[in-house]
């Protein structure tokens, strides 16, 4: 996949090697000598990724990390810190800054192009959930969970994939302050059967597992719809670095090398804790945002956006199996007169529970529909007019039989509906709305003849 990568470093024969290195991979780079020019081109020209030197005059790059994480116009931008300080401290500190990873001179070539690909595709998936969100938030108000902090990770559970003991037991006495819930397990078989039974937010993975190729769960995990984008650290020697560049390949997010410190194992651990978080609450706005686009808020049925996308299909399925299809159109007689006399609340009341009762009256899989104000529709698929018609007089009876409580304790309301049905054959018409017309053409003469009755269309498709 093609990028802008901006190279920071103060030492042009640094910046010369890293280019060409970059460039035969075919991405565009940028650079910049020192953290004052940084700030300014990534503000500028938002790359990709930011490889970044730690030894800088004015600005070394543990502030310059803090400073693009702490802007919301560069926060999201992969930080990799490159340099020739290989004390564990310093690699902690840099992830404290914000850095997605932290890589020692001289450098490996494999795992540099390897931890690109993988901080890529973390990139990609995130400014595409960052935009859908944005989106979602123009369209609707701002949730409790929009506003939550994503940086609290204390509530996590952890999956450790380890057959050796002594890795286990220091990664549970490490991790513990850190996650409400962990999991052990030995082979890639427990592995999928405890994802398959709970949510997880992390998986530790041991590279050098006794009885299987420990890359194993890296792939398994990223073909399962369920798993995709669950976390994986893998825990790996310092002779393994090739297969830890095919585990970044496979999915993998981030590894660890033995001897393992305490620190950068936590550090690195709430980093991946984070990012998983950030994902799920972007994930779930989207879901909650789709909902109030497609969901009436007040009665839960579904709205004329959602059925114009959907009726096409419901045509097509029926021509395709030659089955019928029909419709019934719904209005609450006298309903402006419940606002006039009662009031909007008690308006509201009536509306969601007629709802309730439609609902309830219909089967699951009917298609139940807001049509606007006091009127609604159901799309009854395999079914013909006759058994339609059977289905609705039973939902106005529900509603005509118990009156509706109103609010504040203010008594209830005896409330009725009229109906009217009708049917599209095999021959399906091209147009979807010729059924909901003549549909509401018997709902019409519903209440032109009186109301609280259900009429069927005899007109034929």
């Amino acid at each position: 996949m093609s990028a802008r990568i901006l190279i920071v470093d103060d030492t042009p024969l640094n910046v010369k090697l890293l280019s060409a290195k970059l460039a035969h991979d075919y991405y565009t780079i940028s650079t910049a000598a020192n953290g004052v020019e940084a700030l300014k081109k990534a503000g500028e020209e938002k790359p990709d990724i930011i490889l970044l030197d730690v030894m800088m005059p004015e600005m070394d790059g543990f502030e310059t990390c803090q400073r693009l994480k702490a802007d919301p116009a560069t926060a999201y931008i992969p930080v990799v810190i490159i340099t020739a300080l290989s004390d564990v401290a310093d690699r902690v500190r840099g992830l404290a800054a914000g850095a997605d990873d932290f890589l020692g001179k001289p450098i490996n070539d494999l795992a540099l192009m390897a931890r690109i690909r993988s901080l890529l595709r973390m990139k990609i998936l995130m400014d595409e959930w960052r935009l859908r969100e944005a989106t979602a938030l123009q369209l609707s108000p701002v949730s409790a969970d929009i506003l939550a902090d994503p940086l609290d990770v204390h509530d996590s559970r952890i999956l450790i994939v380890n057959d050796d003991k002594a890795d286990s037991i220091f990664l549970c006495e490490a991790l513990t302050p850190l996650a409400a819930y962990i999991a052990q397990v030995k082979s890639v078989v427990e592995a999928e059967t405890a994802l398959a039974v709970g949510a997880y937010d992390l998986v530790f993975s041991n590279l050098n597992l006794r009885d299987e190729d420990g890359l194993t769960i890296c792939a398994r995990l990223r073909t399962n719809p369920v798993t995709r984008h669950v976390p994986i650290l893998m825990l790996a020697n310092h002779e393994d670095v090739d297969r830890v560049a095919k585990g970044l390949d496979l999915g993998a997010n981030d590894y660890l090398l033995r001897p393992f410190d305490t620190n950068e194992l936590f550090a690195r651990t709430r980093t991946q804790l984070r990012h998983k978080r950030y994902y799920d609450r972007l994930r779930n706005g989207l879901e909650r945002d789709l909902m109030l686009a497609l969901v009436d808020p007040l009665t839960g049925a579904f709205n004329r956006r959602y059925l114009d996308a959907h009726m096409p299909r419901f045509l097509q399925h029926a021509a395709q199996g030659k089955k019928s299809l029909s419709v019934q159109m719904i209005d609450i007689d006298f309903f402006k007169k419940v606002n006039d006399t009662y009031g909007h609340p008690a308006g509201d009341a009536v509306l969601k529970e007629v709802a309730r009762r439609i609902s309830n009256g219909v089967r699951p899989s009917d298609f139940f529909v807001r049509m606007g104000g006091e009127e609604f529709a159901v799309v009854m698929p395999e079914t013909g007019l006759t058994n339609a018609a059977t289905v609705a007089e039973r939902v106005r009876q529900s509603i005509a039989d118990a009156p509706i409580p109103l609010p504040d304790n203010a008594g209830s309301l005896q409330v009725t509906i009229s109906i009217g049905v009708a049917e599209t054959t095999p021959e399906v018409e091209g147009d979807p709305n010729k059924v909901f017309d003549r549909a509401d053409a018997a709902l019409f003469r519903a209440k032109e003849t009186g109301r609280n009755k259900v009429l069927s269309d005899v007109s034929g498709s």
